[in-house]
């Protein structure tokens, strides 16, 4: 798995490519959690992630309390059918504003 983080002003975008798992979850969310600042929102484009197990979901997660508890917000990106079925029977979905593309995050 990879991932690039562009901050791009109050916004910073993480592109997942591959398994997003156990094996790289803690360094992911260790860098993505160092590059957040106050009010910042994170758009995740999961448009190249091809699965993720409950490791994966826990960055998320903890990027989006994190995310809220300084103000900022976190949208998920083309996430695909296998992930998004993980999200579905976990009911994660329901915690993410998901939109299809990471321009639809943060219309201007």
């Amino acid at each position: 798995m990879a991932w690039t983080i562009t901050e791009n002003g109050n916004r910073l975008d993480v592109a997942i490519d591959g398994r997003f798992v156990a094996a790289v979850a803690p360094a992911a969310r260790d860098e993505i959690i160092a590059k957040m600042r106050d009010g910042m929102n994170v758009v995740f484009d999961l448009g190249r992630m091809v699965h993720i197990d409950s490791s994966g979901i826990g960055v998320l997660v903890q990027v989006l309390q994190k995310a809220k508890a300084h103000g900022g917000h976190v949208v998920l990106a083309g996430l695909q059918q296998g992930p998004r079925l993980v999200f579905e029977i976990t009911k994660v979905n329901r915690v993410f504003q998901i939109v299809d593309k990471p321009e639809d995050a943060f219309p201007a």
